[in-house]
């Protein structure tokens, strides 16, 4: 079992998935909230960020979530938490086997020149990609004066019982 992987990534569920909480208590208004340099509205920053990790996952695996990915519909906060239970349940079953990190992959590029990639890049680019728009979205959440909830790897330590206090 690759441990270190599966800490990064059960944070990085963990992370999205206590975003979307307090945001269930947000406004229709509140949730369409946005910034000057963000991806976009909070609600449509969580979609990005869940259907991109299915995307990750797709290309490590070969196998596509039992939704569509890419499709144009715009999912309510609801929708996306269960979608990030079963993108976390994919993480486990791809992460309970041996990661070959440096399996090339091919990705295609926004402007769409092919790239050869390893797998460890698209590990570390899913990790990334997550944390950089969950701060985003906490970023907006201040701005509009909502306190955000504290998603680092520490928090997520005491929360999953990871971190215990130490016995004298």
């Amino acid at each position: 079992m690759n441990d270190g992987l599966v800490d990064a990534f059960r944070h990085n569920t963990w992370a999205t998935r206590e975003l979307i909480r307090v945001c269930q208590g947000l406004t229709e208004e509140q949730l369409s909230a946005t910034t000057i340099g963000m991806y976009g509205s909070i609600i449509d920053t969580l979609r990005h960020i869940v259907s991109s990790d299915a995307s990750y996952l797709v290309r490590l695996t070969a196998v596509e979530p039992s939704w569509d990915r890419r499709a144009a519909e715009r999912p309510d906060l609801d929708t996306l938490a269960e979608r990030t239970e079963e993108l976390a349940a994919r993480w486990e079953r791809f992460l309970a086997e041996p990661v070959d990190a440096e399996r090339v992959l091919v990705i295609r590029w926004p402007d769409g020149t092919d790239y050869t990639v390893p797998a460890g890049v698209v590990l570390a680019q899913a990790l990334h990609h997550g944390s950089e728009h969950r701060g985003q979205i906490c970023a907006i959440l201040t701005s509009i004066g909502v306190t955000p909830p504290e998603l680092g790897v520490w928090e997520f330590a005491q929360a999953t019982g990871r971190a215990q206090p130490r016995q004298a």
